[in-house]
């Protein structure tokens, strides 16, 4: 890992605490916003600038109209930095076991009507099996934070689900939810093949987070704090950091979001390349005052406001929110969300299609949809679905990502990556009727592509359709 001491200052030493509230409650009180200066941020991020947390701060405190400016404003960025690609993936929980007592979670200790349970290896093998049946290629594994789940098991369970292949179906990435880590243990899981290690800092606000997390090694704050700081030096360059939003002031969470970029980048020279915002929902034995509710009004806006300040990090959105919510925010910058979510232990390859019981899962999901009517409604909407994994097979990542994507040159390579994967998705597992509505989309994209790049992405089509997979550029 390249480190360059010179952008590596205080408060941005590796390792060591970097959050000061006092700070960045300061840029929100004292960076105000006129129709002027929002202009000049947009034109600044639309140039592929990061912005500055008094900049961040100063569209956080836009109103009115300059919200829906911001909001064009990211349309306008996203399509710039990602043409128009959804990367699609699927959670799959691993065991909910927990020794943390954090209380907006369903998973928390004291929830004696939470059922625990950990897969099987011969379980795991049935859900992925399940999951490449319905055409998924990237998986996130979520773990609870418990000793059954130490950096060894977790490392079994990547390589175990690289492992299985049904048909023609396979796991071609393995993104990691768990536990903060020691150097020595992420460097164990790193191993095994990961893709990116997301661990999210829940609240940046100390006191707050001192008010949630009541018991387990999660009550310390520092510790999850510099994790990501840690991955970074067991050579994990590729991480997702997160906020979940409802727990405390949404603009200051924002601000701690955009600052641990900043850390990141300052100490690692590269930023995370995930930033994922959920939202608070209904859980088992949920019991908070929703003082800091995020209105749909605000978390349009602050993912708008997300896109402009860190242009290249991907936004995550998950099936916590309603299908209608997702449709409307993913045109202001969202880049990934996932499909034919299930949470229940199980549940992917189980038979039967019952209500959600909270008491089996972490929270509530508000986007019950397959992955197949996700991606039609995707496909309606002019997006291209994409299970891309290149960039990541090919050592596209961390810094090397960077170099690929700051100048755009990874606009070469992604609208062809996710043609390739939706044409594989179209042959192997689409209806008729989805089958043909992908096609014209394929057809449609490759309308802006130069005509070398058409005529090699129309030879890789053909070789998909004779049998050949895992064709990328």
């Amino acid at each position: 890992m390249k480190f360059n001491p010179e952008k590596c200052s205080i408060p941005d030493r590796r390792m060591e605490p970097f959050i000061d509230p006092a700070e960045l409650w300061a840029h929100i009180n004292n960076n105000k916003a006129d129709a002027v200066r929002v202009r000049e941020l947009i034109a600044k991020s639309l140039s592929k600038e990061r912005l500055t947390l008094a900049e961040t701060a100063a569209l956080i405190n836009a109103e009115g109209d300059l919200v829906e400016e911001i909001k064009a404003g990211a349309r306008e960025l996203k399509k710039k930095v990602y043409g128009n690609r959804i990367v699609l993936f699927a959670p799959l929980y691993i065991g909910n076991k927990c020794t943390n007592n954090c209380q907006y979670c369903g998973f928390r200790t004291s929830n004696k009507d939470a059922n625990r349970k950990t897969l099987t290896d011969t379980e795991i093998v049935s859900e992925v099996e399940a999951l490449e049946d319905n055409g998924q290629k990237r998986l996130i594994l979520v773990y609870g934070e418990h000793p059954e789940y130490g950096p060894e098991y977790i490392a079994h369970t990547v390589r175990l689900v690289y492992g299985i292949k049904k048909d023609r179906g396979e796991i071609r990435r393995v993104n990691i939810n768990a536990a903060p880590l020691d150097v020595d243990g992420f460097r164990t899981v790193g191993r095994a093949g990961i893709g990116t290690y997301q661990i999210f800092q829940e609240t940046y606000d100390p006191e707050a987070y001192k008010w949630y997390h009541l018991g387990g090694k999660k009550k310390d704050y520092q510790w999850r704090l510099t994790a990501l700081d840690r991955a970074q030096e067991a050579g994990i360059d590729d991480v997702g950091i997160g906020a979940l939003f409802g727990l405390y002031d949404w603009r200051f969470e924002v601000m701690g979001l955009v600052r641990h970029t900043n850390h990141l980048e300052a100490c690692y020279n590269v930023g995370p390349h995930t930033i994922s915002f959920p939202r608070i929902k209904d859980a088992s034995a949920l019991n908070l005052n929703g003082k800091y509710y995020t209105s749909d009004d605000d978390f349009k806006k602050l993912i708008a406001i997300l896109r402009l300040a860190v242009p290249y990090t991907g936004l995550i959105l998950t099936a916590r929110e309603a299908p209608d919510v997702r449709s409307e925010a993913m045109a202001f910058g969202v880049s990934q969300i996932d499909g034919g979510t299930k949470l229940e232990l199980g549940s992917y390859s189980a038979s039967r299609n019952e209500e959600q019981n909270l008491n089996r899962e972490q929270f509530k999901i508000n986007d019950e949809r397959s992955l197949a009517d996700v991606i039609n409604e995707l496909i309606d909407n002019d997006y291209i679905p994409s299970f891309c994994t290149a960039c990541y097979r090919l050592g596209r990542t961390g810094e090397h990502f960077m170099e690929f994507s700051v100048p755009g040159f990874i606009k070469r390579y992604c609208t062809p990556n996710a043609i390739l994967t939706l044409s594989e998705y179209i042959v192997d597992y689409a209806s008729p009727a989805l089958a043909e509505k992908g096609w014209r989309a394929i057809e449609k994209n490759m309308a802006d592509l130069d005509e070398g790049m058409k005529q090699s992405i129309r030879k890789k089509i053909e070789r998909i359709r004779n049998g050949e997979r895992d064709l990328y550029y």
